[in-house]
């Protein structure tokens, strides 16, 4: 196999992109997956030979030439993966497809570095990379990592968890990124591209059957509307589950979801130098996810390891047929809880080519509309001392962003990306709360609030090369946030009852001007060994804790949380580039971490979010591939992450220990890696046959700050399998997927009943389940 080309572009390829490849496909590191990047850049170019390629069409086949190298945008602008000075994994529509995965929470399974917070609403989801992330339902807070789609940064989390309709790839890049991502980038970013335009018509249609009754079917097609100046995509999805938990109350089958959605984008080029990209979308999405399944009644208490039970929990649990333990899979609600999502928006990508430089504008908006209603006593009946509570809310969220940068020549001593952004976004929300006690009256809550925030900064990122080996990193952004809130609680009880506090209204602003910055070294021993350091600065802006039991202590703006990060990375390929071995070493420290702290409200449990102290994540990463035989790939995959609460600031009137110096994050298990081999061989000239196997692991995981020893998951290991014959006459792909093989039960994430006991949330992959999934290419 020949090596592939590391080499700057030559003038003529930046003076005439439209007839120069700027994306390519080969086997890189990053889960020890076989997988492709695409490089957007946002300048003006037509789709490659291998963009153009049927959805899912195997790497290696792009590889075999040898001439291709992987691209990707993780500092703004197309550069070799190999050569870039970030830690990054990438992910792809074929391995989504092999795994049966289309969101975050699944792909980030086969993610080392990162994890994912699953919830009963959308509002609850977190994303952590190096077991750094924000949990929390308020509007006034922003996440620790940042989302970016085809270009533009998603404010809130509960927009990233929609299923990703025409997905091309995703980059996650592990540790600060605030310099070019924006200011909610402090732990990472995850960069969402969707496919693109091809001048030559492709058209596509996926169906997908699972066990468990889960569907998936989906369609698109691309080409040309007008010669040489207008190409377009488009693509739709229906999908749907029943899901893995039964609810005895009504017989009905639930923890599933219905999904249904349509993407597009056009791309007009009125010459050689222009290009302007229109793209909209939108995802329906109707998740019937339950508030928890009991695991237990009792509860743990830390650090004494004490343990109290709830008799009357146990008592009406038993009487409705419940038998909590880490194999539970029913429940009893008669409120169903589910959270129904609306996530869409449009936007205007402008490229604009001149003297080697590239202008790129960018103009986004976006919508996002959840309900939820959530069964809050996890109850069909109010008991003795145990009282029917059942929520109802609405959110309603829309952004406006503009970013316009400019990307200089490359080849030069200095070369950089420079720009300007702007975002304000709008929440308005109401939530209500009922409550029904045994043999008492009905109590009521209800709450009207939203924020509204805008954010301007001005940043930069560049190369000074000493020489052609060895360059400095330097990067620079100024922000300024402004944040104001306002919000109303009315109660039909003068005093506190369970789960709702009385009447509360106040309203609060607050500014800040803050920095990231990226400082490093980066040296190539040769053209296949990279090495690179550099320190970071990271910022997450004031916060504001606003949800339905808001009080006086909650209306102080917390601090903008900060870190310190020092990266230490190594990329390299051996033996003609059939091994790929890639390594980093990190160090982050975080002051006024804005985390959420467990609180109650009369004998019913809520959160606070808090400046929870100084934390620290540090760690060892390791992404090797090697293709020892021709149609062999495997790769191993691993992250060692101690992530750890430095000193923790206890809250006034906290319910539980706050001695939680020294313990472990939640999300961050200590070890996770990812175990890879693929087999893909023609069997003739019409037929080739894929093999696939993938192991992950990961050690036990706290899934609370409170440290108690019954919220935290045990080791666990889930092995997958998956089939794929393609028939190249007919242009059509059957993929047969096992997913958990080996049935191992476990818990995506544990917490604490709103009135006791334990809960657990049951991921897609609690058991074993088999399907296939059967694409057509016309």
């Amino acid at each position: 196999m020949k090596a592939l080309d590391n080499s700057p572009p030559s003038q003529n390829h930046r003076r005439d992109p439209y007839k120069n490849c700027i994306a390519s496909l080969m086997v890189i590191t990053g889960l020890g997956l076989t997988t492709k990047a695409f490089a957007t850049d946002h300048v003006p170019v037509q789709p490659t030979e291998a963009q153009a390629q049927p959805h899912g069409k195997s790497p290696q086949s792009a590889l075999a030439g040898g001439e291709e190298q992987v691209t990707v945008t993780v500092r703004r602008r197309n550069e070799p993966l190999q050569k870039v000075p970030v830690a990054t994994s990438v992910f792809t529509a074929k391995e989504a497809a092999r795994n049966n995965v289309h969101d975050l929470q699944g792909i980030f399974q086969f993610i080392p570095s990162a994890n994912f917070r699953t919830s009963a609403s959308a509002k609850d989801r977190t994303v952590f990379v190096r077991g750094i992330g924000t949990i929390s339902t308020s509007p006034g807070v922003e996440p620790s990592v940042s989302t970016v789609l085809d270009g533009v940064v998603l404010a809130r989390s509960g927009q990233a968890t929609a299923d990703l309709l025409d997905l091309d790839h995703i980059e996650i890049l592990r540790g600060p990124q605030g310099t070019l991502f924006g200011k909610n980038a402090s732990a990472g970013a995850v960069n969402i591209v969707t496919a693109a335009p091809t001048e030559a018509f492709h058209a596509h249609a996926d169906a997908s059957y699972f066990s468990g009754d889960e569907y998936r079917l989906s369609a698109g097609a691309s080409g040309t509307l007008v010669p040489s100046k207008l190409t377009a995509i488009g693509s739709f999805l229906v999908g749907g589950y029943t899901g893995n938990v039964h609810n005895v109350y009504n017989g009905e089958t639930v923890n599933g979801y219905q999904h249904r959605g349509a993407r597009t984008k056009l791309a007009w080029t009125p010459d050689d130098q222009t290009r302007v990209t229109l793209g909209l979308d939108y995802m329906y999405s109707n998740d019937a996810v339950p508030n928890g399944v009991f695991s237990s009644t009792s509860h743990v208490a830390y650090p004494t390891g004490a343990v109290t039970g709830n008799a009357a929990l146990a008592q009406a649990l038993t009487s409705e047929g419940i038998r909590p333990s880490s194999n539970n899979t029913r429940i009893s609600n008669n409120t169903l809880s589910k959270s129904v999502d609306h996530n869409g928006g449009a936007s205007i990508t402008l490229d604009r080519k001149f003297s080697g430089y590239t202008l790129t504008s960018i103009s986004a908006y976006r919508r996002w509309q959840n309900t939820q209603d959530q069964d809050y006593d996890q109850l069909s009946q109010p008991y003795a001392s145990l009282p029917q509570l059942a929520d109802h809310g609405w959110l309603n969220f829309w952004q406006v962003s503009q970013e316009v940068r400019i990307a200089s020549p490359k080849g030069h001593f200095f070369d950089y990306v420079a720009g300007l952004y702007y975002l304000h976004t709008s929440d308005s929300e109401t939530y209500d709360r009922s409550l029904q006690p045994s043999g008492a009256a009905a109590s009521s809550g209800h709450a009207n609030f939203g924020t509204t925030g805008n954010n301007y900064a001005a940043f930069a990122e560049g190369n000074l090369n000493f020489t052609r080996n060895f360059r400095a990193i330097l990067g620079l952004r100024l922000l300024r946030d402004d944040l104001d809130y306002r919000f109303a609680r009315t109660s039909t009880s003068a005093a506190a009852v369970t789960g709702i506090r009385p009447d509360y209204a106040s309203n609060g602003s607050t500014a800040h001007n803050g920095y990231v910055d990226r400082i490093g070294l980066q040296y190539d021993v040769t053209r296949d060994i990279h090495a690179y350091f550099t320190y970071s600065h990271g910022y997450k802006g004031p916060a504001y804790n606003v949800f339905f039991n808001m009080q006086n202590t909650d209306a102080k703006a917390l601090r903008p949380e900060q870190n310190n990060s020092f990266e230490l990375g190594l990329k390299s390929q051996f033996l003609h580039r059939r091994i790929t071995a890639n390594f980093a070493a990190f160090i982050e420290d975080f002051s006024n971490y804005q985390a959420n702290f467990l609180d109650t409200v009369a004998g019913a449990t809520v959160t606070r979010l808090i400046n929870a102290g100084t934390v620290s994540s540090k760690g060892l990463e390791g992404d090797i591939t090697a293709r020892p035989f021709r149609y062999l790939t495997v790769g191993g995959n691993f992250a060692y992450t101690y992530a750890t609460v430095d000193h923790f600031n206890c809250p006034a009137g906290a319910p539980l220990s706050c001695n939680v110096n020294g313990q472990p994050l939640p999300f961050a298990p200590r070890w996770k890696f990812v175990l890879n081999a693929d087999y893909t061989r023609p069997l003739n000239d019409r037929f080739t046959l894929s093999l696939d196997s993938d192991y992950t692991w990961q050690s036990r995981t706290q899934y609370s700050l409170t440290e108690t020893p019954d919220t935290v998951q045990k080791a666990y290991g889930i092995w997958n399998l998956s089939t794929t014959i393609e028939d190249k006459k007919h242009r059509l792909r059957l993929t047969l997927v096992m997913r958990n093989a080996i049935n191992k039960h476990y818990a995506s994430y544990m917490g604490y009943g709103s009135l006791g006991g334990v809960v657990n949330w049951l991921p897609r992959d609690y058991g074993r389940y088999g399907g296939f999934t059967l694409h057509k290419d016309f």
